[in-house]
């Protein structure tokens, strides 16, 4: 009897439509040019962070003119905005009591003259107590008179100190009233006035006014994540973007930003805020064709947007980084130095033994 072979292909009976196998191809296709992109692009691993523009001298940076004596503004010299040079005088001051200064001036006088009186008094004690000295050593006086000589003149050496304290005390104060005009003390411009003129009483310390010196030593400062730490160190590059100025920054191909300025970090703060982010002071890079803008339109407190340029890995590793939030490759030369570290001390203690 002959045997039947039944062969049954459902797939053949079933018809795919075209667009169903145009998609899978497509979606193949995606995937294997998406994995090749990961693969071998490069990507330059950042760090962000954000901050301010400041001057890297103190001394230029925004401060306060604060009131030297306890007493009333007599008169303004400059109004918000105004521009001033070193030495202008911005704000006049008065004592609330209009003789005080007179009455510094004779309380000066007297404890002068005092001074003088205890001077010749100590001196002449001192010419009793050697003459006394010698005529006892002698035999010629008695001990009770020497002793009474040698204290006498500490006594008129404590007046003489105490005399010469009352009137370097009197001196400071004096000093310190007479200094009722406060000046610029340097070219700058004023940003605020807080108090106003007339019956505004003020006291020793009080904020009068707000004034920005005029620098050319420009610096940024921005705080970025501890968790980007390890490879940030002094020389690298920076891209910055200031607030007000239109830019377009891609962070992995800093090589097609646009509107963003060239920085390099300067120091990097040994310990963190307690927001557990670090603040890295930055320069201007000098290598860089387009420099920071002007002072006029960069004002110091302006923020910033900052990029630090770190490694070159490729980009389906930084990806895979990202999602698991490790911190940035660090290079195989870092992890050297810290094994010849641990080693040489491992050696050190076993020459110690």
């Amino acid at each position: 009897m002959k045997k039947v072979e039944l062969i049954y292909n459902s797939s053949s009976i079933i018809k795919h439509p075209m667009w169903q196998k145009t998609i899978a191809k497509l979606v193949i296709a995606f995937i294997v040019i998406l994995i090749i992109f990961l693969t071998f692009t490069p990507w330059i691993q950042t760090s962000k962070g954000y901050g301010e523009v400041l001057a890297l001298d103190p001394n230029d940076r925004i401060q306060n003119f604060n009131s030297s004596v306890t007493g009333r503004i007599k008169k303004w010299h400059v109004q918000e905005g105004d521009y001033v040079k070193q030495g202008d005088l911005i704000v006049e001051l008065e004592d609330l009591d209009p003789n005080f200064i007179n009455r510094l001036e004779a309380e000066r006088d007297q404890a002068f003259k005092k001074l003088e009186v205890t001077k010749i008094a100590a001196e002449t004690a001192n010419i009793n107590y050697k003459r006394q000295k010698e005529l006892y050593e002698k035999g010629l006086s008695s001990r009770v008179k020497y002793e009474k000589a040698k204290i006498d003149y500490k006594k008129y050496l404590s007046d003489e100190a105490s005399a010469a304290t009352k009137l370097v005390t009197i001196e400071t104060k004096l000093s310190r009233q007479m200094t009722q005009e406060i000046r610029a003390p340097k070219a700058g411009q004023i940003l605020k006035v807080l108090q106003g003129a007339g019956n505004v009483i003020v006291n020793d310390g009080d904020v009068l006014a707000v004034f920005l010196p005029d620098t050319n030593n420009q610096a940024v400062q921005i705080f970025v994540p501890g968790n980007d730490l390890p490879l940030i160190t002094p020389g690298r590059k920076v891209r910055l973007q200031f607030e007000g100025w239109p830019a377009v920054q891609i962070s992995g191909w800093p090589s097609l930003a646009i509107g963003t300025f060239g920085g390099e970090v300067k120091t990097i703060d040994p310990s963190s805020n307690k927001d557990g982010k670090v603040r890295v002071l930055i320069m201007p890079d000098k290598d860089e064709v387009y420099k920071w803008p002007d002072l006029r339109y960069l004002r110091q407190g302006t923020r910033v947007y900052g990029w630090i340029l770190l490694d070159e890995v490729k980009l389906g590793f930084e990806m895979w980084r990202k999602f698991n939030g490790f911190p940035p490759q660090i290079q195989d030369s870092y992890f050297d130095e810290l094994l010849n570290t641990k080693s040489t001390g491992k050696k050190k203690k076993k020459d110690k033994k």
